[in-house]
């Protein structure tokens, strides 16, 4: 059984990465209990905030959220905001 993340472990300005080890974007801020949001101008060229839910997020370690998608899946499946 998966350790269940603790939202409140997420910290703003960590850097999120995909289970490539590829960079996806730095954390805004936790949205409610389930979604974190990117900050925009590190997370996409178009300049929106992302968001990726909590569920994706494989492990924190340190200053680093570690996504159980790669970056690539992770971009194309987050959800503008």
């Amino acid at each position: 059984m998966a350790r269940k993340i603790d939202i409140n472990d997420i910290k703003p300005h960590a850097e999120v990465i995909g289970s490539d080890q590829q960079h996806v974007g730095k954390v805004d801020h936790a949205i409610g209990t389930d979604q974190i949001k990117l900050a925009k101008q590190d997370s996409a060229a178009d300049n929106t905030h992302h968001a990726i839910p909590v569920e994706w997020v494989e492990s924190i370690n340190d200053n680093q959220v570690v996504l159980n998608k790669t970056a690539a899946e992770a971009q194309q499946q987050w959800r503008s905001i």
